[in-house]
């Protein structure tokens, strides 16, 4: 039987410089869709598929990120004294309870196998999760949890994967497939942004990761890759050339990538419609704008 993951780490030390100038003084992880910072819908993932412990590696000018999780008395107060209860329990819903939470610093940005290596002492010789907020994944069942679930099946490690376009694969890792077993694939390696007629299959990885704690000791042996950066997927990578199984997890659900301007926008629209309450005024709007768009063409 497997440990129970009950740990995950959020890199969250990153500039956002795509999204400056608003990231120079909010962080992007707590730039909004619709009216839920991106953390959110990352914290709330986590705590589905049965996380109890959060660990963040944040950077300078990350204080506002750390204030989000924190207890608001006094707008607890006058929501409770206006009798609007419905926002008094979406405002708690945001509170971590003491403990839960931890904070580390990266002081230097040198990738995300170094963001990860980071937090070692914290996950010690336990199963962990990964999780980036910057992949946001709308689901009927939560990502991770899905992933938690294979993974009692499997243990390894897996990494949550999704099939792209092969003129796209050069964004991505993408898995070079041993067997093929439906929503989980077994692996014979990763090759890291390969050009589009190197990619070994269309298997590429997005952002969710379950991974051993022998992943902390190889970040901690392997040299830096591509970009003189310390790589996660060459730690990944060197779990199958020590006789560890890696697999990827086709994950249920759709993908948006909020690190760039146009996923965002793409996310926007996609959760608004999601929402009762907005989506008629917010479709007939966008109905309108289209047709004003072919009426000017």
């Amino acid at each position: 039987m497997q440990k129970k993951v009950t740990k995950a780490i959020f890199p969250v030390a990153g500039l956002g410089t795509r999204f400056l100038p608003a990231t120079k003084s909010v962080p992007k992880e707590i730039m909004t869709l619709v009216d839920r910072p991106l953390i959110q819908y990352a914290i709330d993932e986590a705590r589905a598929a049965g996380i109890t412990d959060f660990i963040f590696v944040t950077s300078k000018g990350k204080s506002a990120l750390e204030d989000y999780f924190d207890c608001a008395p006094e707008l607890e107060t006058s929501l409770r004294e206006a009798g609007k209860d419905k926002l008094l329990e979406v405002l708690q819903s945001t509170y971590m309870e003491s403990g839960a939470i931890a904070y580390i610093r990266q002081h230097r940005a040198q990738g995300l196998g170094h963001a990860v290596w980071c937090a070692r002492r914290l996950i010690g010789d336990e199963p962990f999760a990964v999780i980036l907020p910057d992949d946001v994944i709308a689901a009927e069942k939560p990502c991770l949890q899905q992933m938690v679930e294979a993974y009692a099946e499997t243990g390894g490690n897996m990494v949550a994967a999704m099939e792209v376009a092969p003129e796209k694969a050069s964004a991505y890792g993408v898995l070079d497939v041993k067997d093929d077993m439906g929503s989980v694939v077994s692996t014979r390696g990763m090759v890291e942004k390969p050009k589009m007629e190197d990619a070994p299959s269309n298997l590429a990885v997005i952002g969710r990761y379950i991974l051993g704690p022998q992943v902390m000791e190889n970040l901690g042996k392997i040299d830096r890759g591509a970009g003189g950066e310390l790589q996660l997927t060459d730690a990944i990578a060197r779990e199958l050339t020590e006789g560890r199984e890696v697999y990827g997890y086709r994950f249920r659900g759709e993908r948006y990538d909020c690190g760039s301007k146009a996923g965002f926008l793409q996310a926007t629209v996609a959760f608004g419609l999601a929402r009762e309450e907005l989506r008629d005024e917010f479709q007939d709007f966008l109905d309108e704008m289209l047709a004003v768009r072919k009426a000017a063409q």
